[in-house]
């Protein structure tokens, strides 16, 4: 059973793969694990693979939700995304680290695309 943080935080992601469907990403995965973490989205924007981190809060009281992935973080989602390149063979290909906050009521969300937040 999910916890309250937990289905707010699968809205967010609903939230966020809506956004980026409208955007005429295609998805190529949702919730890719690997040994440093997990991948919330993978997507292909043309020829670019974007890796996604997701982060929802319901208000902007403790910070913007991109403060939350801090180095460590940044690192484990590198190193993620460095595993599902290899696991499919993509060696030359280009890619890019996005944030998409989520923040607001699970009813009317307010969403703020970071595009190449990090490399």
């Amino acid at each position: 059973m999910l916890n309250k943080n937990q289905v707010y935080g699968n809205a967010g992601e609903s939230a966020a793969l809506a956004f980026l469907k409208k955007k005429k990403y295609k998805i190529l995965e949702k919730n890719f694990r690997t040994f440093y973490g997990e991948l919330d989205i993978i997507a292909r924007q043309k020829n670019t693979y974007v890796f996604v981190e997701v982060k929802t809060r319901a208000s902007r009281g403790f910070g913007e939700p991109a403060d939350a992935v801090n180095r460590t973080k940044q690192r484990h989602i590198i190193h993620s995304a460095e595993s599902y390149l290899d696991q499919n063979r993509l060696f030359d290909v280009d890619y890019r680290f996005d944030i998409i906050e989520v923040v607001g009521d699970k009813h009317d969300f307010e969403i703020n695309h970071i595009e190449d937040a990090f490399a």
